[in-house]
């Protein structure tokens, strides 16, 4: 009786590394205003939202910096990343975690870049999913900021201009 037993305890503790294993993933790729690769993040599904694990280089060393998800898919570097938009709000919340019926989804917290302008970080954000619903975040894009993102100011935080930005497919 005990062999059987230990199998199903086996088949109930593998359970959930066989979802962790299928769920959706995508590494992605960071371009500076000159169009320059400058690193990579990598989204992964998880059961209330997406890890981001992210690792871009060339940004101005030893600061935070705002890190953001926006609403769209296009990084283009001629127009300093204008092109990707607001930041991803699909329930059309305000901005920031400081102010009654805020945060947008794709509000994160700022992250700091170490003397080595590497900013290195692994981020989890509730408010978005992969894949599936009015939350996901499959073809927007993320974007670094020059400066720190006050967490209140409408409609973006005051965050400064957009230095990176990668695609998210």
């Amino acid at each position: 009786m005990k062999t059987p037993l230990i199998a199903l305890a086996a088949l109930a503790l593998a359970a959930p590394l066989a979802v962790a294993q299928d769920a959706p993933s995508t590494t992605v790729e960071f371009i500076d205003r000159d169009g320059t690769e400058a690193g990579t993040a990598t989204l992964r599904a998880a059961q209330e939202g997406v890890l981001i694990e992210v690792e871009v280089r060339g940004l101005p060393a030893a600061q935070w910096v705002a890190f953001h998800i926006h609403e769209n898919g296009e990084c283009d570097p001629a127009d300093d990343f204008e092109s990707a938009g607001g930041h991803f709000n699909p329930t059309d919340r305000e901005h920031g975690y400081f102010v009654e019926g805020g945060p947008h989804a794709g509000d994160m917290p700022n992250q700091y870049v170490g003397a080595d302008g590497i900013l290195r970080a692994e981020v989890f954000n509730s408010f978005v999913s992969m894949g599936e619903g009015e939350a996901d975040v499959m073809g927007r894009s993320l974007v670094i900021h020059d400066g720190t993102d006050d967490h209140e100011s409408q409609p973006s935080g005051d965050a400064g201009g957009r230095i990176a930005c990668a695609v998210i497919d």
